[in-house]
């Protein structure tokens, strides 16, 4: 019977990227929703490690089981590093995919498209019950598009453009993503992640 390893997001997007990425794992994974877990914890770090950290610990310590939390956020040269760990609330708490995509080009409006570039981070945390934690980071450099293209991914990755391939993470197929992201890179880090806390 293999150990089971929570995954801590109630992202169903995510939750299958992590599936397709940790496939080798000798774990069975399984998402907050599955395990009736419905507690949610607030992101008030001020570092994508720190909110990774917090939701690892917390919900290894509520469920019991090692558990895995990452958090993950677009890093805007032009804007200071902004959005940074607060991308996914940058147009606000309620607003959609969509909303976030518009509100970020507004604000590079004015930027010229060498000055445009960016990165994906993505931090996870891998944290047992008793709190041990290991930090795996992945980082994938690109430039910010002027305008969304394609209709795969979530989030920013209509207007995440990769240079090398002369697409957006939109355009990209899930399987070519899964080669190239920044949640991918930070994801073959987590066998030793798991090691590291003894799991």
């Amino acid at each position: 019977m293999p150990r089971k390893l929570l995954l801590a997001t109630n992202n169903p997007g995510k939750a299958d990227e992590y599936r397709a990425l940790l496939a080798g794992l000798d774990f069975s994974l399984v998402t907050l929703h599955e395990s009736g877990i419905t507690m949610v914890v607030a992101e008030t770090g001020q570092t994508m490690e720190e909110n990774a950290r917090l939701k690892a610990t917390i919900y290894a310590a509520e469920s019991g089981m090692l558990a895995l939390a990452d958090d993950s956020g677009l890093e805007v040269d032009a804007l200071g590093g902004e959005p940074g760990h607060r991308s996914a609330r940058y147009a606000g708490e309620d607003a959609s995919d969509a909303d976030r995509v518009k509100y970020l080009l507004s604000r590079l409006a004015s930027v010229p498209g060498e000055s445009r570039s960016a990165r994906f981070r993505c931090v996870i945390a891998v944290s047992t019950p008793a709190g041990v934690t290991s930090i795996s980071v992945g980082v994938c450099e690109g430039t910010i598009a002027l305008e969304a293209r394609g209709s795969h991914g979530f989030g920013y990755d209509p207007i995440f453009f990769l240079p090398g391939l002369g697409k957006t993470m939109a355009e990209l197929t899930p399987e070519e993503k899964d080669r190239i992201s920044h949640r991918a890179q930070a994801a073959r880090g987590v066998p030793g992640a798991i090691q590291a806390v003894g799991g």
